[in-house]
C-alpha cells in the first residue's frame, strides 16, 4: 500500500492519471441444491432421438478432475449478457404457406414453434417491412410518388401476415418480442428507380423514408402487435437480385443521426430499439466502429444485428468478430437477425448438417455476446418458397401445400435445444469444455435453473463429466449430437 501511495504522488506531480486499485473478485454465491439431478434432452444422428429425454444420476462430490477425464466445467458465478430470446421470421412466404395448410396443421405449426410445453417456445419474431424476396411479388404501403405518405396502409399484410403474427403471439401467451426490417424503400425513392438490384436511397427522401418507419410501427401496434423496434436496412452492403438497398457505414450513420432517430423521438417512439448493420459478421467491426465514433449515433442505436452468410465460400465463420464488437462497445446489444440454409433441395430434408449449422452458430454467437438469435423463415412450402425471384431456401419446417403434411428438418430440434429451455432474462454463465470435440454454452434462468447445451460435431462418442462447483455427473455425447442439461 505504501508503494501505491508513493506511485500516486509521483504520477500526480507528472500530471498523469492515478492508478485504480483492483477490485477483488466476488465470492462464490452459487451452490448446487442438495441431491440435484439434471434433466437431459438429446438429439443424435443415426438414432430416433429428437429432443428426447434421457436419464442421469444426481450430482455427486467429484473435486479435482484428472487431465484424462473429459469435462464440461460450468460456473454460474461468472455471468455475462442478458438473454432476449430466440425465434424466427414470419415473412409473406411463411404466412402464405401457413394459410394453405389444413387448420389442424396450422395449429400444429403454432404449437410446435410457440408453445413451450408442446413445442420449442419461440419468443422472438422478425418480419419484413413491405416486400422482400420471400414475398410473392414486390409491393409497398404507399402509392407511387406519395412522399407525404398520405396513402400509407398495411392492408396488404392483413390478409396473411398480420393474422399469423397475432396467432403466434396468442399461442405464446403474449410473451413475444417483435421487430421488423426493410429490404428496400419504394422504387421512386431510389437512385436506380427499382426496388431490386441494390441502388441507394435518394437524400431528398431521407425524411420521408424515416417517417415510413414511424407509420409502420404505429400501424402494426394499432393492430395489437407490440413492436420492440426496427433494423435500418437488411444487408446494406449487398446488391441483390431481389429487394435491396446499399448504405455505406457513413450513410447509415447519418440516416439514423439526422432522420430516423429524430423521427422516432418526435413521434413518441423514443422507446423503440433501433438496430444497425443487419448483415454478416465479416464487416461488423468496421461498421460498428464507424457508427459509434459519433456520440449521437450511440444515443439512438440500441445495437448491432448480424447474419451468418460470410462463410459462403466454405471457410470458417468469423465468430470472433462478434466478440470484438462486444469488447469495444459493451453497452450495445448484439442480435443475430437472420440465417438459413440456402439452395433448397427436397432430397436434403434429412441432411444432418442443416441442424449442426444452427447449433454451432448459436453456441459461438451466444458465447461471443449475442443477446438473441432469429432464424429466417419459420415455415416454407415444398419448393422452399414462395419466392418471387427464385431464391429458394430451407426452413426448420416445411409445409407441403399439395398434401397438407408438415416436414420437420433437424434444424427445428437443434434450435429447440436452446429456445425450449432458456428463458428471457436469463444470464449467460461460464461453460468450458476440456476437449475440442465438444462445444458448449450455458445460461442461468431468472427462476434459478441452469441450462447447459453441449454439442458434438465429430464422429467420436465422448464420455464426459458435467462439472459444477466440485460436483459432477457422468454423461455421454453421441457422435453428431446435441444435448441440453437442465438443473
Amino acid at each position: 500500500m505504501k508503494n501505491l501511495v508513493i506511485l500516486t504522488v509521483l504520477l500526480s506531480l507528472l500530471g498523469c492519471k492515478q492508478p485504480v486499485e483492483r477490485e477483488e473478485l466476488s465470492k462464490t454465491t452459487y451452490s448446487l441444491p442438495e441431491g440435484a439431478k439434471p434433466e437431459v434432452y438429446i438429439t443424435a444422428m443415426g438414432t430416433e432421438m429428437r429432443l428426447s429425454k434421457g436419464d442421469l444420476p444426481a450430482f455427486s462430490d467429484f473435486g479435482q478432475p484428472l487431465e484424462t477425464q473429459v469435462c464440461v466445467f460450468v460456473d454460474p458465478d461468472y455471468t455475462f449478457q442478458e438473454f432476449l430470446g430466440i425465434g424466427g421470421a414470419i415473412t409473406d412466404a411463411s404466412a402464405e404457406t401457413f394459410y394453405k395448410l389444413p387448420q389442424d396443421k396450422q395449429q400444429q405449426v403454432l404449437d410446435a414453434y410457440f408453445s413451450r410445453d408442446k413445442g420449442i417456445g419461440y419468443n422472438l419474431i422478425r418480419t419484413n417491412i413491405h416486400s422482400c424476396d420471400f414475398s410473392s411479388g414486390s409491393y409497398t404501403y404507399v402509392e407511387e410518388g406519395d412522399s407525404l405518405l398520405s396513402t400509407f396502409s398495411v392492408e396488404h399484410d392483413k390478409q396473411f401476415r398480420i393474422p399469423f403474427i397475432k396467432s403466434a403471439i396468442e399461442k405464446a401467451g403474449g410473451n413475444v418480442t417483435f421487430y421488423a426490417s426493410p429490404w428496400s424503400p419504394p422504387a421512386w425513392m431510389k437512385d436506380n428507380n427499382h426496388m431490386l438490384q441494390g441502388g441507394k436511397l435518394l437524400k431528398k427522401y431521407y425524411d420521408a423514408w424515416a417517417n415510413y418507419f414511424v407509420k409502420f410501427v404505429k400501424a402494426y401496434e394499432a393492430e395489437g402487435i407490440p413492436v420492440l423496434g426496427v433494423t435500418i436496412q437488411n444487408e446494406p452492403m449487398a446488391k441483390q437480385t431481389w429487394e435491396s438497398c446499399i448504405y455505406t457505414a457513413e450513410e447509415e450513420r447519418d440516416f439514423l443521426k439526422y432522420h430516423l432517430g429524430p423521427a422516432f423521438h418526435n413521434s413518441g417512439l423514443s422507446d423503440k430499439k433501433i438496430v444497425m448493420w443487419d448483415h454478416n459478421r465479416d464487416l461488423i467491426f468496421q461498421r460498428a466502429s464507424t457508427y459509434f465514433a459519433d456520440p449521437e449515433v450511440r444515443k439512438y442505436a440500441w445495437g448491432i444485428g448480424f447474419h451468418w452468410y460470410e462463410d459462403w465460400s466454405g471457410g470458417v465463420p468469423v465468430f470472433e468478430n462478434i466478440r470484438r464488437v462486444q469488447e469495444a462497445f459493451p453497452e450495445k446489444h448484439l442480435l443475430f437477425t437472420e440465417g438459413c440454409a440456402e439452395s433448397f433441395n427436397a432430397d436434403r430434408y434429412d441432411a444432418w448438417v442443416l441442424g449442426e449449422e444452427y447449433g454451432r452458430s448459436m453456441i459461438h454467437d451466444f458465447n461471443n455476446g449475442a443477446v438473441g438469435w432469429t432464424d429466417w423463415n419459420i415455415l416454407l412450402d415444398e419448393t422452399g418458397g414462395p419466392n418471387h425471384v427464385g431464391n429458394f431456401c430451407f426452413a426448420p419446417m416445411h409445409g407441403d401445400t399439395r398434401s397438407g403434411e408438415l416436414i420437420f428438418t433437424n434444424s427445428y430440434y437443434y434450435i429447440g435445444h436452446f429456445s425450449k429451455f432458456i428463458q428471457p432474462g436469463a444470464k449467460r454463465i461460464s461453460a468450458s469444455p476440456s476437449r475440442s470435440q465438444l462445444i458448449s454454452t450455458a445460461f442461468q434462468n431468472p427462476d434459478g435453473s441452469v441450462v447447459v447445451v453441449v454439442m458434438n460435431e465429430t464422429e467420436k462418442d465422448t464420455d464426459f463429466y458435467l462439472w459444477v462447483k466440485g460436483k459432477a455427473v457422468p454423461a455421454s455425447s453421441k457422435p453428431r449430437s446435441i444435448m441440453t442439461f437442465v438443473f
